[in-house]
């Protein structure tokens, strides 16, 4: 009896259950809001969802005002950007002071916000004037203000004067999948910032630059991991700014340039005023296409100061420009192991640089590209320079009357050792009113095709305590060595064999 009726419970039991699951299945349920449409009961104070606020994101509403309340109500921190065309026609503003630590996210890329005004899409400002050293911080700044993060989101430009994002007295602002294209610079940084991160970022077709560092005091940011492409002002650039610890690594930055400016480059740290130190360029691809003044890499500093240098530029590839490599009024930059090709002018120009090591580099040309490809090196009013263990073919460089694939003008202490320059137009190595020279253990002749090589090294003017020892020199039609007269040591010398 007992038994019986456990056995009558469990089934009522079972059956009470089969009949809830039935009635939640068989229940009308609410979908979701489509996209373009607000969600339904309002803000929740606590949901970032920009949609929760009246956003609406359909691509022609004014979602301005929606969001910039998101920013100020919401207390989730970080704001969401569904699936959706956020369309806003002035900036958000993000004052962290205020709201404290904040994210924006388009929720894996599918969120996408066009400004369609003047301006930053987003302005994120700070209050920290100091340093990176903790003791620096005033009371709190760290604690609200620490780590703006941008993550997953799209932002378009449909303005002329329209900007990405901007960061103003930030610390540690750290951007990682954001895609910005068709604005004017990117990503600005101005006024003063500390530790920024850019990883995994696509900046394309900006009228100006895709990573402005503009009249910006700032220690320790790095680009890493991004394609940066098609911006006319730069793909990075440093203007009027006092930067130390600036590292550039792993990207693809390409076709940065402008064909109706005086110039323009892919990397451009132009320190005519201000100061800028302590960086890598490493295990990049850089290249672009032949442009008025163009560079892919480009160094210009102050002729008083020389305030541009202490760099590594190391293991890249770089290609395709007037000019591949330009340094003016630099000093302590590194460039080793790095494959530079296709320099339509110069491969590499240094002009009123000091205590430059330049070694270990390819310079050659792409085969899958016809037409003239000047190549070469011009050393001008430079001191203190080393280059080593350079190999260069069929360099176009020089003229009939001077010049060629190695130029050392008005210069002093340079020392030429370990390279191989092969079938070069005019001359190998040409020196004019130098001091100080040396070309050792260096193999400069022609090994193939017409011969048309003048001479393998040439020394005009004056230049006194010249020293050419231990090459192999071709002979070309002037000569193996011309112009070694009084103040030239000419020893050790051998004829390479053709």
């Amino acid at each position: 009896m007992k038994d019986h009726w456990v056995l009558h419970l469990l089934l009522t039991l079972c059956f009470l259950l089969a009949a809830a699951a039935y009635l939640r299945a068989a229940a009308p349920r609410e979908n979701p809001p489509p996209a373009g449409t607000a969600a339904p009961g309002g803000p929740s104070g606590d949901d970032g969802n920009v949609r929760n606020f009246g956003a609406v994101g359909d691509g022609k509403t004014d979602d301005t005002a929606a969001i910039q309340r998101a920013v100020d109500e919401s207390r989730a921190g970080r704001l969401e950007f569904p699936r959706g065309d956020f369309r806003i026609t002035k900036t958000i503003e993000i004052k962290l002071g205020a709201r404290g630590p904040t994210a924006l996210s388009g929720q894996g890329g599918v969120g996408r916000v066009t400004m369609a005004g003047p301006g930053p899409a987003f302005r994120i400002s700070g209050n920290h004037t100091g340093s990176a050293d903790p003791a620096s911080f005033k009371s709190g700044v760290l604690e609200r203000e620490r780590m703006p993060v941008v993550q997953d989101l799209e932002i378009v430009g449909a303005h002329p004067e329209a900007d990405g994002i901007e960061f103003f007295q930030v610390m540690q602002p750290t951007l990682a999948g954001v895609f910005i294209r068709d604005v004017r610079h990117g990503v600005h940084l101005v006024a003063r910032n500390r530790n920024v991160l850019l990883t995994g970022c696509h900046i394309y077709n900006c009228r100006g630059v895709g990573v402005f560092f503009d009249r910006v005091n700032l220690h320790q940011a790095i680009i890493s991991g991004c394609h940066i492409s098609y911006c006319k002002g730069g793909g990075i650039k440093v203007a009027g700014s006092e930067i130390r610890n600036l590292q550039i690594t792993g990207n693809d930055i390409e076709y940065n340039y402008d064909l109706e400016a005086k110039s323009s480059a892919d990397i451009w740290i132009d320190v005519t005023s201000g100061t800028v130190r302590e960086g890598t360029i490493v295990s990049n691809t850089i290249q672009a296409k032949p442009s008025p003044g163009g560079a892919n890499i480009r160094f210009t500093g102050s002729p008083a100061q020389k305030d541009a240098g202490l760099w590594s530029i190391t293991g890249n590839l770089i290609s395709s420009q007037n000019v591949n490599v330009h340094l003016e009024n630099c000093r302590g930059i590194v460039l080793s192991g790095n494959s530079i090709f296709s320099g339509h002018e110069r491969s590499l120009l240094f002009e009123g640089c000091r205590h430059l090591v330049v070694a270990q580099q390819s310079l050659d040309r792409n085969p899958d590209y016809k037409g003239v490809i000047t190549g070469g090196i011009t050393l001008r009013d430079c001191d203190g320079i080393i280059l080593n263990a350079l190999q260069m073919s069929g360099t176009e460089a020089g003229a009939a009357e001077s010049g060629g694939a190695i130029e050392v003008l008005n210069s002093r202490e340079i020392s030429l050792t370990g390279c191989q320059i092969f079938e070069p137009k005019f001359r190998g190595v040409y020196v004019r009113d130098s001091r100080n020279t040396r070309i050792s253990d260096c193999t400069i002749m022609e090994r193939d095709g017409p011969a048309r090589m003048l001479a393998a090294v040439e020394i005009a003017g004056k230049s006194p305590g010249t020293v050419v020892q231990n090459n192999h020199l071709g002979q070309g039609t002037q000569g193996g060595l011309v112009g070694a007269g009084e103040g030239v040591v000419n020893a050790g010398n051998q004829p390479a064999k053709r």
